[in-house]
């Protein structure tokens, strides 16, 4: 399979329009059907950067060199292009448009929500009697 067979499977799996794509990696439309159908194959490093982190996938296997998209992708982390959840592309596609006081503020909210989260599934134990306690001691 070709660079550009796969980027072009990648995007069909991700459900992220080519126009989409092409803002994240600072390319054109043009630039984005050139590389999916062979007509440029010797795409700049710096570009397969962009578009492995993107895309979730390692730059090893959208160059040929591995034979799954799925394991450790270029941002570290493991990844299947398979579950990309199409949220977070909707998530991604209006983040750049907020104003930094939107972006810190939607930043503080995710940590909130991610602490809720750990409350809700035991990982972390908030017990009010601590608030409680701190408050007397501050008081006395």
């Amino acid at each position: 399979m070709t660079k550009g067979q796969r980027i072009k499977e990648l995007l069909d799996r991700s459900g992220m329009s080519r126009t989409d794509f092409a803002a994240k990696i600072g390319a054109s439309k043009q630039t984005v059907y050139k590389y999916e159908n062979d007509i440029v194959t010797n795409i700049p490093s710096d570009m397969i950067e962009k578009i492995c982190h993107v895309l979730n996938v390692s730059p090893g296997y959208l160059m040929g060199w591995e034979d799954s998209p799925e394991g450790t992708a270029a941002s570290g982390t493991a990844a299947s292009v398979s579950s990309i959840d199409p949220r977070k592309n909707r998530i991604d596609h209006y983040y750049p448009h907020l104003s930094e006081k939107r972006k810190d503020e939607l930043l503080k909210r995710c940590e909130e929500y991610l602490l809720l989260d750990q409350i809700e599934s035991g990982e972390r134990d908030v017990s009010l009697r601590s608030f409680s306690d701190s408050d007397a001691e501050g008081t006395a």
